[in-house]
């Protein structure tokens, strides 16, 4: 198994302290922890894509060149990249270029996307988000295999033997299919023989096993090998401490705060107390043991091979934080890639 840490970039005011940071300094800390990301042995770092409030994500391509800029070997992965909403010659083009300033270290993860900046900003709507999103897709994938490119579209202009720039680093790019619900994209990655990364956040793992069954029925359906099949997943939170009770405890304040700040916005409230967060949610809040455990749980509904943690803070301070995740890579992560070797990527097309 390989381990990312993720980032939606929220800007809000540090739920135990108050503070807020300004956007500057928020964007440069989200790349401070990719460079430790890399440093305690992470990977991969992942930056979302959203454009409305509470986030400052509206530009994966640019954080990421920065963060590639000092890093060395951490993969840049999208978290999602919602090609709805893009022009996907001008994807392309950004992409490509963070490919070849990164020494091809681009993992591409791409989704419909959500919120509703989608109809706002961009007058991008359930009734279309579908169709835009295969078409995105499909187009931004010829364009990384072929240097000419000729394309009937329905979104944006048709293409006639288009040259784009620069040629990518890789040759053959991963692109991941990341949905929480969408039975459309795990087909569309079935279909075209791409892995599927599950969100595995708001919900207990029910609704997120059924999506994986589902994606691996349509893959053998497309006429693939079950045993390339792929799949990533996502957690709701990460808090290790040496015991579970100090683990628990720490955390209780802050799953309070998101909470109420839950029950204020008016998003649905899925767990009620922190106890049943840790028992039922994805989220690794525990002892190493407790952690390895869980994951090893889903592991065995999921089958994933790929797992993004959340790297931000959330409320705890900037030395709590780098404890938990030096003790994630110190006994937890060790164990984990003994118990679920990652294969090599597997390319079927």
């Amino acid at each position: 198994m390989r381990f990312l840490l993720l980032s939606l970039i929220t800007h809000q005011p540090d739920p135990a302290t108050g503070e807020l940071l300004t956007p500057s300094e928020r964007l440069l800390e989200v790349v401070d922890t990719a460079v430790l990301a890399e440093q305690l042995g992470f990977e991969g770092f992942a930056v979302g894509e959203r454009h409305e409030h509470p986030f400052l994500s509206s530009s994966p391509p640019v954080v990421l060149s920065n963060i590639a800029a000092r890093t060395s070997t951490l993969e840049l992965w999208t978290g999602v990249t919602t090609l709805s909403l893009l022009d996907p010659v001008r994807a392309f083009e950004d992409y490509s270029t963070l490919d070849n300033l990164s020494g091809g270290r681009l993992q591409l993860m791409i989704g419909k996307g959500n919120g509703t900046a989608q109809a706002d900003l961009f007058h991008v709507t359930p009734d279309d988000q579908w169709d835009r999103n295969r078409e995105g897709y499909e187009l931004f994938r010829a364009l990384w295999g072929s240097e000419k490119v000729t394309w009937d579209t329905r979104f944006r202009p048709p293409l006639t033997d288009a040259v784009t720039v620069p040629r990518p680093l890789q040759s053959r790019l991963t692109i991941w299919h990341g949905s929480a619900t969408s039975r459309e994209s795990v087909d569309l990655a079935a279909q075209y023989g791409d892995p599927v990364f599950s969100a595995n956040v708001t919900n207990p793992i029910e609704p997120y096993a059924d999506l994986i069954e589902y994606y691996s029925e349509r893959w053998t359906a497309y006429g693939h090998d079950p045993a390339d099949a792929r799949v990533g997943a996502g957690t709701a939170g990460l808090y290790v401490a040496p015991t579970s009770q100090e683990a628990v405890e720490r955390f209780r304040p802050l799953f309070e705060q998101r909470l109420q700040f839950a029950r204020e916005s008016g998003l649905p409230v899925v767990f009620e107390t922190v106890e049943d967060f840790v028992e039922r949610s994805s989220a690794l809040i525990g002892s190493p043991q407790q952690v390895i455990d869980k994951v090893l749980r889903y592991h065995e509904r999921l089958g994933h091979e790929v797992m993004h943690v959340t790297a931000d803070r959330g409320g705890l301070t900037s030395a709590e934080q780098r404890a938990s995740l030096e003790l994630f890579q110190a006994e937890v992560a060790p164990e984990l890639r003994r118990a679920t070797p990652h294969r090599e990527s597997v390319s079927v097309r």
